[in-house]
């Protein structure tokens, strides 16, 4: 591919983006820093779903806040087709805004109690001024037809429905402005299994028929398996192992990611009906349960930060810390695979 052509298809761009906070210890102790992210790096094509996967604390939804400049970041940097999301003016943030959509993981909280689904589906539309008053109501009434809502909920309140329901509607708000890329920050953890399924399925149906990218966020492995092209995982504020979605889940080089895909639920079939991914893990495989707690984001260990609970560690992993480098067509941060 041309160099051209991958512009033209590199939709975010985010590059050594950094977000440390500082801690002050109580009784005047001395002021320590919490590295949230550290320097995370990944692209998103149009039409594509990158996904972020890791232990609850990880980094993820930091990185999600930052992609939208919900906070400023310490350093690095996050370009939207091209342009610094941090050096836009107010007319460029707001165009951004109506590019950049978020669904949040708790639909309950992230819906305002005083106001009907009318009242939230349509304000989107009312701010970037993209339906006269006229056709507000059969402009919403499509909006909602399109993730599975008839027009009889637009007077109701957000107490009025389920957690599923409530999920549609803040799908539905994203939806109004037509962006083209859409953060999901664990949009399903909130609900229960049967409509978890419900909202992957819209989220895919609406991938399909409307190209959006998603930046996808999960500690569900089976979610990120079918949903996403491109994953990330992520450990301490750094992604570790960046690979195609069917290569990762095939392989996983990196040790944190081998323990994440044997701690994922498996789905066991009659043998013969199952394919690659049907087979139960092996008795013997590393599951996160086994290794302990995740150190402190603020103590975070020397060398590789995972090598306290590696299950494959040997004598250079706690001095020296292993870069990420591409190792067949996969990033990798490891000296297993990157020899230093």
């Amino acid at each position: 591919m041309h160099q051209g052509e991958r512009d033209i298809m590199e939709l975010l761009s985010i590059q050594g983006l950094t977000k440390h906070f500082a801690v002050h210890r109580a009784f005047g102790g001395q002021k320590q820093v919490l590295k949230a992210v550290d320097g995370v790096s990944f692209s998103i094509h149009d039409d594509h779903v990158m996904a972020l996967v890791g232990e609850s604390g990880c980094g993820k939804s930091t990185v999600a806040r930052l992609v939208l400049r919900l906070m400023a970041p310490t350093s690095g940097s996050v370009l939207f087709r091209g342009k610094d999301v941090f050096g836009f003016d107010k007319k460029e943030l707001k165009a951004f805004r109506k590019s950049a959509q978020i669904i949040f993981q708790d639909p309950f909280a992230s819906l305002n109690p005083r106001r009907t689904v009318y009242d939230t589906v349509s304000e989107p539309l009312e701010i970037h001024k993209l339906a006269p008053r006229s056709a507000m109501k059969d402009r919403v009434v499509a909006i909602l037809g399109t993730v599975g809502l008839g027009p009889e909920t637009m007077n109701r309140y957000p107490h009025e429905f389920s957690g599923g329901q409530r999920q549609r509607i803040c799908i539905a708000r994203a939806l109004a402005v037509s962006p083209e890329l859409i953060i999901a920050d664990e949009p399903l953890s909130a609900l229960d299994v049967s409509i978890q399924a419900q909202i992957l399925n819209l989220l895919q149906d609406l991938k399909r028929t409307s190209k959006i990218s998603f930046l996808f966020i999960s500690h569900d492995l089976r979610v990120i398996q079918y949903f996403s092209n491109v994953v990330g995982v992520m450990y301490l504020g750094k992604i570790v192992e960046h690979a195609k979605t069917e290569d990762l889940f095939r392989k996983p080089y990196h040790p944190y990611s081998e323990v994440l895909l044997a701690s994922a639920p498996k789905v066991i079939t009659p043998k013969g009906q199952g394919g690659e991914n049907s087979s139960p893990t092996p008795r013997h495989a590393v599951r996160v349960s086994d290794l302990g707690d995740v150190p402190s984001p603020i103590h975070i260990p020397s060398g590789c930060p995972f090598h306290p609970r590696c299950p494959r560690r040997f004598e250079p992993c706690d001095r020296i810390v292993p870069e990420l480098k591409e190792r067949d067509n996969r990033l990798i941060s490891c000296h297993v695979w990157n020899p230093y």
